[in-house]
């Protein structure tokens, strides 16, 4: 029997490769059954956190951490990668400290705003010492 052509088929002959193994979605003869190893089963289990918050599950989020994609341009991805190559970091784990460095940053600052404008709305009054140690003049 001739072997199939790997190329282009000829107009000399149109044969196909027929495989031999099973696919994956056909179906299993009526005499077979998967039997379920329980005992493998109970290990895997026991092995297996109740909720694991590492696992990516739908590939959206991976635990309670939520992926961004940035942008940008090429200069600022150059100084980048030359920074985070000289401190031996990757340019994502450079990146990502610096961004949480300034979320802390601007977490303080908006704290301490806050602190600044409640303690300018109160109503407290600072009255110098010895204000009403001289007596009022008449009109």
């Amino acid at each position: 029997m001739p072997l199939p052509s790997l190329g282009r088929l000829g107009s000399r002959t149109n044969l196909k490769a027929v495989s031999s193994g099973r696919h994956r979605n056909a179906a299993k003869p009526a005499g077979e059954e998967v039997v379920e190893d329980k005992e493998l089963t109970s290990y895997l289990a026991a092995l297996a956190p109740d909720s694991d918050p590492e696992s990516t599950g739908t590939g959206k989020r991976f635990g309670e951490a939520q992926v961004y994609q940035l942008r940008m341009n090429l200069i600022a991805s150059q100084q980048l990668k030359e920074i985070a190559n000289e401190r031996d970091i990757s340019p994502q784990a450079l990146a990502m400290e610096w961004i949480l460095e300034r979320l802390s940053w601007e977490g303080q600052a908006a704290s301490a705003q806050e602190r600044r404008h409640s303690d300018a709305m109160t109503d407290e009054f600072s009255i110098p010492q010895g204000s009403f140690d001289e007596p009022l003049l008449p009109r």
